[in-house]
């Protein structure tokens, strides 16, 4: 069984008197251990996928089953402790509390768990030593340069155990060389078992991948398609476990 199975997956959005369909008739899987891309230009649909996959949003026709629970029509209480349980997020602007330290931060999905306060902390401090910022657990943000946030932002999304992270854009708010870094560590998290699905821009980012997945005009292009960029898919990543409801 899939982790992450998709099943002509549409996103409708009311613009006005018009109607804008985001994604048009996606259909994937993703297995457990997988390292994905999800790239495309801008509009293509990507970041709605990635909505839908974090149950932050709903499809409007399909079916999206994480981890053998058909998701997209639970309630939002639901959903809620599914994001805090089972899915893991890093964002390309890191989004930690500016006032918090690293430790707070990366204790905050345990304390909406309501997680007892010593046990919370251990495990937040186990997350920072393991991304090597234990000895900045008392910094905050602003004290940290922009790779070690998002390391910080890491440690946040691993500390719940999550069965997937879902990383947006990862890299975009750094250098190359801090980005690199950065996809080394998810590239070693990967490694160790944890299932990764990136959305990305940047050819370097989707190469750590061990599968690509290109999306336009809210569809996924079929293997061995040309991309904007003219790269071609099916010579270079293996997308076998991709079914496209190309038209």
């Amino acid at each position: 069984m899939a982790l992450i199975d998709v099943e002509e997956l549409s996103r409708s959005y009311r613009i006005g008197s018009s109607w804008v369909k985001a994604l048009d008739g996606v259909s994937l899987t993703i297995q457990q251990g997988e390292f994905v891309a999800v790239r495309g230009p801008s509009g293509s649909g990507k970041s709605t996928f990635m909505n839908i996959l974090g149950c932050l949003d709903r499809p409007t026709e399909g079916k999206y089953r994480l981890d053998g629970i058909e998701v997209g029509s639970l309630h939002h209480d639901v959903l809620a402790s599914i994001r805090n349980r089972r899915i893991g997020f890093v964002f390309q602007s890191f989004n930690l509390l500016p006032r918090a330290s690293a430790l707070e931060n990366v204790e905050l999905p345990l304390l909406y768990r309501r997680m007892w306060p010593g046990k919370r902390r251990r495990r937040a401090l186990a997350m920072l030593e393991q991304i090597g910022l234990r000895d900045r657990a008392s910094h905050r943000p602003a004290e940290l340069s922009g790779g070690q946030q998002q390391r910080v932002a890491i440690a946040r999304a691993l500390v719940t155990e999550p069965l997937v992270l879902l990383a947006d854009e990862p890299t975009g708010a750094l250098d190359s060389q801090t980005g690199q870094e950065i996809m080394t560590i998810l590239r070693a998290l990967n490694v160790a078992g944890l299932t990764i699905v990136v959305v990305t821009h940047e050819n370097e980012v989707a190469a750590n991948a061990d599968r690509i997945v290109t999306f336009r005009d809210g569809r996924v292009v079929p293997e061995g398609s040309e991309t904007p960029g003219g790269l071609d898919l099916g010579a270079t990543r293996h997308l076998s476990l991709v079914r496209t409801n190309a038209r």
